[in-house]
C-alpha cells in the first residue's frame, strides 16, 4: 500500500508541478509539449494523428481537440496523408519548433530537480525497469 500511494501522490504531484512550470513560462501543457516532442523526433515533422494519440496516451477525440486547439496557436498544422488519402497527419510548424525549444529547458530542469537528482542511480535503473515492465504488460493488454 505504502508503494501504491507513493507512487500515485508523487506521481500527481509531479506532473501538476512540470505542467505549471510549463504553463506558467511558456502557455504550453504538459499534453501539448508531449504532442511538441513526438512531432519534432519524427524525421519529417509529421505524425498520423492514430499514431500520435497512441504515442502521447491520449484517446483519439481527445487529441482532435487539442490539437485542432494548438493549430489555432500556430503550433501545428493538419494535412491529409499523402499515403492513402484518409488519414490525417499533425505537422509541427515552425512556431511550434520554437516554442518546442524555448520550454524544453525548463521542463527539462524539472525533471531534472523533482526526480532525477533526488535518486541514487540504482534508483533510477530501478524506476526504469519496473515502469518498462509496467509499460510492456499494459502494452500487451492493450494489443490482445
Amino acid at each position: 500500500m505504502r508503494a501504491w500511494r507513493g507512487f500515485i501522490e508523487g506521481s500527481q504531484r509531479l506532473m501538476e508541478v512540470l505542467n505549471r512550470e510549463l504553463q506558467a513560462g511558456h502557455g504550453l501543457s504538459l499534453a501539448d509539449y508531449r504532442i511538441l516532442v513526438m512531432l519534432s523526433e519524427s524525421p519529417d515533422g509529421s505524425v498520423r494523428m492514430s499514431e500520435l494519440a497512441d504515442g502521447v496516451l491520449s484517446s483519439r477525440s481527445r487529441l482532435t481537440h487539442q490539437v485542432r486547439r494548438m493549430e489555432s496557436e500556430g503550433l501545428v498544422v493538419r494535412s491529409t496523408c499523402v499515403d492513402d488519402g484518409r488519414g490525417v497527419l499533425a505537422v509541427i510548424t515552425d512556431q511550434g519548433r520554437e516554442k518546442l525549444a524555448e520550454a524544453a529547458p525548463t521542463h527539462v530542469r524539472g525533471v531534472r530537480n523533482y526526480l532525477i537528482d533526488l535518486l541514487e542511480p540504482a534508483e533510477l535503473t530501478g524506476v526504469a525497469e519496473v515502469f518498462g515492465k509496467v509499460d510492456a504488460a499494459l502494452g500487451k493488454r492493450d494489443d490482445a
